[in-house]
């Protein structure tokens, strides 16, 4: 008796199992595909922390960047966009940071300089300066020969480069009194 009285926990402990993953089953097969995800009246961003740019991609506007004319600077990104009127994006294109970082804000140029050395020795131009951290000027500039030489980390410098093409267009752009948002 002892056989039949083990066969049947054994039966019992199958048809238990077989029953939990059934059920387990018919809930996650029941579960929407949306199910967690922001719905149309939430914010885009409510579901991705960390990553303001993801309207269509890294390249598009970031949310809450500001309104009007201006200058937007994502520290996480390493993207700058000039953005015209109605939120238009002139230009979108990545840079390269120098040592040290702005606090996220809401700026204006505060000067330019069509050509100097930058605090690296490195020959720059279309220098646009929007503020300072601890007597560090923070601006955007270009390489006068169109490549940097890597950033000394044991340098402090505020220097946030870009392209000479990309250069000449915040030139233009971003002339004294123009927004900088400068965001996560």
């Amino acid at each position: 008796m002892a056989g039949s009285s083990s066969g049947f926990v054994v039966g019992l402990t199958v048809a238990a199992l077989a029953t939990v993953g059934f059920l387990a089953y018919q809930a996650s097969a029941g579960v929407h595909a949306d199910l967690g995800r922001p719905g149309a009246g939430s914010s885009p961003e409510a579901g991705t922390a960390g990553a303001p740019h993801t309207r269509q991609g890294p390249a598009a506007l970031p949310v809450a960047s500001g309104a009007g004319e201006r200058v937007v600077y994502s520290l996480g990104a390493d993207r700058v966009w000039l953005v015209g009127a109605g939120d238009t994006v002139k230009r979108t294109f990545r840079v390269t940071p120098g040592s040290v970082d702005p606090a996220p804000g809401v700026y204006s140029v505060t000067s330019r300089s069509n050509a100097v050395t930058g605090t690296d020795g490195t020959p720059i131009e279309h220098v646009v300066r929007f503020t300072d951290v601890d007597g560090i000027t923070i601006g955007f500039s270009a390489p006068v020969g169109g490549s940097a030489p890597q950033p000394n980390p044991a340098v402090k410098t505020g220097g946030i480069r870009e392209s000479r093409a990309d250069g000449n267009a915040m030139w233009e752009f971003a002339t004294i009194g123009r927004t900088v948002a400068v965001i996560p």
